[in-house]
């Protein structure tokens, strides 16, 4: 296949783009800094310059390839909720269109279990649970991206593939240090469900590979959610503190997500059902 990466010099896009190469497939990336892509240019890939934003470009730039994975999103450091819409929604909406226009209807979309987040229940989320209007502005923006690509897929026949990533980490990726202190009052029984950069390439390259699934949604987490508590034992982190008020996020489910569609749909299978199979492995 050839495939069409965005996002590639980003956590996930830099690691998914090597995969593909040796599983194969061509690459063709568009990057907006040409000296953070010399390494994939290195390992085989095309390396377009670019940006996603008013580029009038897109649809000659994805013109041959037959699937589009989007990585690129704003997630830390946004200052405003319009500079996240503008990257997380607008350019979604126009990559996925010029994709239809270049007659590249293969289309995933890379989203997040933080969609699942305030939902009133005790249980892993779902891919067809009904999500409310999240308080967060990344969640926010990644739903009503969804909304507008399965909007396109039932008005003009955008075969998209939308994939809830969980939280990623592994491959020499600071993610779960970053976001320790952010957790310091969490209820340490609050469950996380995990999913290690090896997984979460496997798990894109069969949502743009498999034919039929045009319209699905998939989780992707592993096997075995991990309490904050373990996660924080795990990396050495400070001892958590409840505030004068108790612990928060008191819901220990909904950060969870029930994987049972992908594994079904997809066949897919975690390399690393646990983080604790990672550290064993050597793999964080």
């Amino acid at each position: 296949m050839k495939i069409f990466v965005t996002g590639a010099t980003g956590k996930v896009g830099s690691r998914l783009v090597p995969y593909l190469i040796k599983q194969g497939h061509t690459v063709r990336t568009l990057v907006r800094n040409a000296e953070r892509a010399l390494t994939l240019k290195e390992q085989g890939a095309e390396v377009v310059v670019g940006d996603l934003l008013n580029n009038e470009k897109l649809t000659e730039i994805i013109q041959g390839v037959d699937a589009v994975v989007h990585t690129a999103a704003q997630f830390r450091g946004v200052i405003s909720e319009e500079a996240a819409r503008v990257v997380n929604l607008d350019a979604t909406i126009s990559l996925a269109k010029a994709a239809l226009e270049a007659g590249v209807t293969r289309f995933v979309f890379t989203s997040t279990s933080n969609v699942y987040r305030d939902l009133p229940i005790n249980r892993p989320g779902r891919e067809d649970d009904i999500l409310m209007p999240a308080k967060e502005i990344y969640p926010k923006t990644k739903i009503a991206a969804e909304e507008a690509l399965l909007k396109l897929h039932h008005e003009q026949g955008l075969d998209i593939r939308i994939v809830r990533l969980a939280f990623v980490y592994g491959d020499r990726d600071p993610h779960i240090e970053e976001v320790l202190p952010y957790m310091i009052n969490w209820n340490p029984l609050k469950k996380q469900s995990m999913v290690h950069h090896e997984d979460v390439d496997q798990a894109l390259l069969l949502a743009a590979s498999t034919p039929g699934v045009g319209g699905r949604i998939y989780n992707v987490a592993d096997d075995n959610p991990i309490t904050i508590g373990d996660l924080y034992k795990l990396n050495g982190g400070p001892e958590q503190l409840p505030t004068k008020d108790g612990w928060l996020m008191s819901n220990i489910w909904e950060l969870t997500v029930d994987t049972e569609r992908i594994k079904k749909e997809l066949n897919f299978h975690p390399k690393y059902p646990s983080v604790y199979t990672a550290r064993d492995m050597g793999a964080l």
